[in-house]
């Protein structure tokens, strides 16, 4: 259930509501089947929305059974970049809890990272992300018409990076409709066991569609958008 919770997590932050000049405020619902052993059902909610300063927040919830989980970006917009400045996570799992906070300082590039109470400091390249934040970013630079991504990622270790690659396009059903959407795969190395594929559909903005991901232990994840409102 640890891997089916945070694969939720990162799966569901990419939700972003985002074209080439513009991002929109949006709440999405979607719905998760884990496969652990047994099926399992979660609940995931989505929501953007920008503050009276221009800021931005972004939030995603994932709700299963016996976890829930947290997290929040607070971002600037600008010339079809997004910059982070905090970032928050929470998880609750069988009684136990973690948390985890990103602060950016841009005048100096450094993060600082707070992992149950102890805080590092690390040096950042500009145009890092959280693990949030990049995927807001993903969504401009698909509208954008970008093939291949690569993010600088600051997710609460040594700063990674990740690697995303169009496929093509198909169509997607799902509760919300059927969808024509951009088919796009997280590129891991030829000896990675995990895959991930996603779909985007460039008539919502390139919202997230459908997710299908399998682990190294041949454990399976879906995700489909359920409904979209626009704020």
């Amino acid at each position: 259930m640890r891997y089916g919770l945070s694969t939720l997590l990162l799966i569901t932050a990419l939700t972003q509501s985002a074209s080439a000049s513009t991002l929109t405020p949006f709440r999405a619902s979607y719905t998760a089947n884990l496969d652990a052993g047994v099926e399992l059902n979660a609940n995931a909610y989505r929501e953007l929305r920008q503050l009276d300063d221009g800021s931005w927040i972004f939030d995603s919830n994932a709700d299963a059974v016996v976890a829930k989980q947290h997290e929040a970006s607070h971002f600037s917009y600008r010339n079809d970049t997004i910059r982070p400045s905090r970032y928050r996570y929470e998880r609750k799992l069988l009684g136990r809890e973690r948390l985890v906070e990103l602060e950016f300082d841009w005048s100096a590039n450094h993060v600082t990272t707070t992992v149950e109470n102890k805080p590092w400091h690390m040096k950042v390249p500009d145009g890092a992300q959280d693990k949030l934040s990049y995927q807001l970013q993903l969504r401009l630079d698909l509208a954008a018409g970008k093939k291949e991504m690569v993010y600088q990622v600051a997710d609460g270790g040594p700063l990674s990076e990740y690697h995303f690659r169009v496929l093509g396009e198909e169509t997607v059903s799902t509760p919300a409709g059927d969808f024509n959407a951009l088919k796009v795969e997280r590129v891991r190395g030829d000896k990675a066991k995990r895959t991930t594929h996603l779909w985007f559909a460039p008539e919502l903005e390139y919202l997230i569609v459908k997710l299908y991901q399998i682990e190294s232990d041949g454990k399976e994840y879906g995700l489909l958008l359920n409904q979209l409102e626009n704020r």
